[in-house]
């Protein structure tokens, strides 16, 4: 999790809320209704690894249930390995992503190119969801990664790590958790060594800025709710990368 997020601090009402529809027009819900919303907000990512729920009480009231039956929703929560519980402390969130699919296969045939090519249309719709679904605290996510990437001029290792964290954190925004895990996959892709020598050859300090200068671009688009600026920021992005790997080398 990224440093201006610290881990254990608790999520506000608004936090659950901004992903979820309004609580107060809610009817009184059971356990394991409770359940699924809350589960679809730790795998979408709108609560993440470490993040603390509020207490009984405020989510009793949120849900209109009793407190018995926030416990049972808590339980059931605890028995699937998505929180757990300290004494005294609270709640908290336990789930660090998606379990992993084997994607080796795919990982040993697919080329640089090949990946920026799967991830266009991907990654556009991804985008549009963001900009309808994206929350402030993913907007905050991001601006926290992009912090950091301006820092980067100067580390191809550091800046591929970040632009990855930034486009998973778009994939959040998205507030669909198969989008996020399918992301999962596209990243994993990036770690083989095809990718690595790639990288090698096409980054410098101009070419980061330029990706960076996207990167905000994109963000932009997304806090200004407009689909087709977010869209045009992405589509230079992907062109840059395309135009920019067509010249490496393929180990085929």
């Amino acid at each position: 999790m990224l440093e201006s997020f610290q881990q254990g601090n608790p999520i506000s009402h608004g936090g659950i809320i901004q992903h979820m529809s309004p609580l107060e027009n809610r009817a009184s819900k059971g356990a394991r209704a409770i359940t699924a919303e809350l589960k679809r907000a730790i795998r979408s990512g709108a609560l993440s690894h470490g993040d603390q729920l509020p207490p009984e009480r405020e989510l009793s009231e949120s849900y209109s249930a009793s407190r018995s039956t926030i416990r049972k929703a808590l339980n059931l929560l605890e028995s699937e390995g998505l929180v757990h519980r300290k004494i005294g402390s609270g709640t908290f969130v336990d789930y660090s992503g998606p379990g992993e699919i084997d994607v080796g296969s795919v990982i040993d045939q697919i080329s640089p190119l090949q990946l920026v090519d799967a991830r266009i249309g991907f990654e556009r719709q991804m985008a549009r969801l963001a900009v309808v679904h994206a929350t402030a605290r993913d907007i905050e996510r991001m601006e926290a990664v992009l912090v950091q990437l301006d820092t980067c001029e100067n580390d191809k290792g550091r800046f591929t790590q970040l632009d990855s964290e930034f486009h998973m954190q778009l994939a959040k925004a998205s507030g669909n958790p198969l989008i996020v895990q399918l992301y999962d996959q596209i990243n994993e892709v990036r770690t083989h060594s095809q990718w690595q020598v790639a990288r090698e050859l096409v980054l410098n300090s101009n070419k980061i800025r330029e990706y960076n200068r996207h990167h905000h671009s994109i963000l932009q688009g997304v806090k200004n709710r407009d689909t087709a600026a977010t869209i045009d920021a992405l589509n230079d992005h992907m062109a840059l990368a395309q135009t920019d790997l067509i010249g490496t080398p393929s180990d085929d």
